[in-house]
C-alpha cells in the first residue's frame, strides 16, 4: 500500500469472516492506484477466522471489546491516513467509488462525506426502503451507517471520537458534525454503498423499517443503548 496514500478505511468486524472479502474486494484497486494508505480491521471479539482474513488481505487487524463505537474509535486511533473511510463489514461500495472519493478530498476537509444507499436485493420493498434512506438522509442529515463515512483527520479530531456505544453511535457521532458544522457539513456522494439485506429478509421489510423506527424513538427519548440493541436484534 502506499505510503503518502491518503486514505485510511476502518472496518468493525463481529464474526465477519464470510462476508468481508466481498467488502475488502472493491477497496484493492484503491490500493494500487494510491488512494487508500491502509485498511484497519478492528475487531470486536470473534470466534471466527476473520484475522486470517485481514492478514491474507494485508490489513491491519486490532482486537478489542466488542462495540462498533468502540471498534471504530480504536480503528481511527491506530489510522494513519489524512482522511478516513468508515465502513461496515457488509458493505460492498460500487464501481468508480474511488475515482468520486478523490475528487470529494481535492475539494477540501470541510465536509464529511456519506454514500448513497442500495440493498444487495432486488424487488419493490428494497429500493423503498433504500430511497426512505436518501431522503432522510438529504432532509435531515441522518444516514445509516451502512452508507459509509468519508472525514478528514482534522475534522474528525475536531468533532471527537466514536462514542462507546453498541448501536447508535453513527447517529450520535453525525449528530456532533451537524451542531459543529451545520447540515452543510455533511454531503451525499452518488457511488453506492450496497449494503447486506439479511436483517430486512429475516424480519421483512416493513416489520424491520418499524422496528429501526421504535428503536430511534428509544434513542431520542434516552433509552439506554443497551437496551435498545436488545430491542433491535
Amino acid at each position: 500500500m502506499h505510503e503518502r496514500a491518503p486514505v485510511s478505511v476502518i472496518i468493525p468486524t463481529l464474526n465477519a469472516a464470510g462476508r468481508l472479502p466481498s467488502t475488502l474486494a472493491p477497496l484493492a484497486a484503491a490500493s494500487i492506484g494510491g488512494l487508500i494508505r491502509e485498511v484497519v480491521i478492528s475487531d470486536g471479539g470473534s470466534g471466527d477466522n476473520v484475522e486470517a482474513v485481514a492478514d491474507a488481505a494485508g490489513a491491519v487487524f486490532l482486537r478489542g471489546e466488542k462495540g462498533r463505537g468502540g471498534q471504530l474509535a480504536r480503528g481511527a486511533d491506530a489510522a494513519r491516513g489524512r482522511w478516513l473511510l468508515f465502513l461496515h463489514a457488509d458493505t460492498i461500495l460500487s464501481d468508480g467509488w474511488d475515482d468520486e472519493v478523490r475528487r470529494f478530498i481535492e475539494r477540501g476537509d470541510e465536509q464529511a462525506g456519506v454514500f448513497t444507499l442500495k440493498f444487495d436485493d432486488s424487488g419493490l420493498a428494497p429500493a423503498l426502503v433504500a430511497l426512505g434512506a436518501m431522503i432522510r438522509t438529504r432532509l435531515f442529515s441522518a444516514p445509516y451507517g451502512d452508507q459509509g463515512l468519508v472525514i478528514s483527520r482534522a475534522l474528525y479530531d475536531q468533532v471527537g471520537a466514536f462514542a462507546d456505544m453498541p448501536i447508535f453511535e453513527d447517529v450520535e457521532f453525525v449528530n456532533r458534525l451537524v451542531r459543529l458544522k451545520g447540515r452543510g457539513a455533511l454531503a451525499v456522494l452518488k457511488s453506492r454503498a450496497v449494503t447486506s439485506p439479511d436483517r430486512y429478509r429475516r424480519d421483512g421489510y416493513l416489520r424491520r423499517v418499524l422496528k429501526n423506527a421504535r428503536c430511534t424513538y428509544m434513542y431520542r427519548m434516552g433509552v439506554p443503548p443497551e437496551k435498545i440493541l436488545a430491542s433491535y436484534e
